[in-house]
């Protein structure tokens, strides 16, 4: 197995889990990270036995690194995937890929310029979980999908997160913070989008930080706090999703997918496990099924892996550039969507992306 050198950029509030997992995955090996806060890569090198703490230009003019984990805050995405894509590194970047659709689209074009591969999260729908149920539509248990509703809303993240304002910038929001998890396993269960339909609102116009770092800081809010959209699959499916940070507590199920012959309960689409349910006529009740894949506890990472036995097979990678783009696209489109009044076609394709197989052993995929 062809070993890929991975360095990490961005040591903050995520660093942790992508260092653990990285260091499980065969086809990997953790070779440095950077920060701009030196003293922060110093710590998690030290943590995760890092052979080099370096700045992020060191970084990726290093000969060795194979692939660039970008896990810096939203609005250096860009730059960052650009500056190691020019360096000759493929790159796997924390969601959204971009805040701009712009600059995304820039990214996969240097990328196919250079031969290079990009990725990015979220990952989660490669867990057992989401697998499970990619599983249960391929096989026909549900029928033909006809509908599906997505649902995630909480209060915001003031309550707890030490550095929340830019949740409530540009690039922020519920939907591009939360949004990625829920469409990204949308695509994986049902193919990609053709048309969305939007309708946006805003509750409050500020924030009071009340984590302890900035206790009593005031946020003000800049984007919508509140997106409800209308989603076209190609596949004939039509789905709703609703992300928001202005609601107290709701009941609504995660994710539904709704079959010519029955029903599915798809797991949180933030974790990487269950639980899976299905309905089918004559039933009575839910039933749980097992999980038929691996990947069940917290696998982030697991899409850098993807990366890395792409590079070595040339397949395409799972969680790849085209299926990240094609989500901030569909974002695009639904906020645009409610403020042209309009429906909006979504310009960009992708493959609905490869199921794992099953019966993967240890941390291996394909190989």
């Amino acid at each position: 197995m062809d070993k890929k050198k991975v360095g990490i950029v961005g040591c903050g509030n995520i660093c942790d889990i992508y260092f653990k997992n990285i260091k499980k995955f065969e086809v990997l090996e953790l070779a440095a990270c950077s920060d701009l806060i030196r003293e922060r890569a110093e710590k998690k090198a030290r943590e995760y036995d890092v052979p080099v703490v370096c700045s992020t230009g060191e970084l990726l003019e290093n000969p060795n690194i194979d692939i660039v984990v970008n896990l810096t805050t939203p609005p250096s995405h860009a730059e960052i995937c650009l500056s190691g894509l020019k360096a000759g590194k493929n790159v796997y970047v924390e969601k959204p890929l971009a805040i701009a659709r712009e600059d995304g689209a820039k990214i996969l074009e240097t990328a196919r310029k250079n031969n290079l591969l990009v990725g990015g999260a979220p990952d989660t729908f490669l867990g057992g979980g989401i697998q499970t149920c990619r599983k249960i539509i391929d096989d026909g248990w549900i029928g033909d999908p006809v509908s599906a509703t997505a649902f995630m809303a909480c209060h915001g993240h003031e309550s707890w997160h030490p550095d929340p304002e830019f949740y409530y910038k540009t690039g922020g929001g519920p939907m591009f913070d939360m949004g990625p998890y829920y469409l990204t396993a949308l695509v994986c269960l049902l193919g990609p989008i053709e048309r969305v339909t939007g309708a946006t609102g805003k509750a409050f116009e500020e924030r009071t930080i009340t984590s302890e770092a900035k206790y009593g800081d005031i946020i003000e809010v800049d984007v919508p706090t509140h997106v409800t959209g209308l989603l076209d699959f190609k596949n004939g499916a039509i789905g709703s999703i609703i992300t928001s940070f202005d609601v107290w507590r709701g009941t609504l199920p995660r994710i539904e997918i709704y079959g010519t012959r029955g029903s599915l309960s798809v797991p949180d689409p933030n974790t990487f496990g269950g639980p899976v349910s299905i309905f089918r006529p004559g039933a009575g009740e839910w039933k749980q099924i097992p999980l038929s894949h691996g990947f069940a506890e917290n696998s982030r990472g697991i899409g850098v892996a993807d990366l890395a036995h792409s590079l070595n097979s040339g397949a395409k990678p799972r969680a790849g550039g085209e299926l990240t783009y094609h989500v901030l696209d569909v974002m695009h489109s639904i906020h645009e969507a409610s403020d042209e009044g309009k429906h909006v076609p979504v310009g960009s394709v992708c493959e609905q992306p490869a199921p794992l197989p099953m019966g993967l052993t240890g941390y291996t995929l394909d190989e």
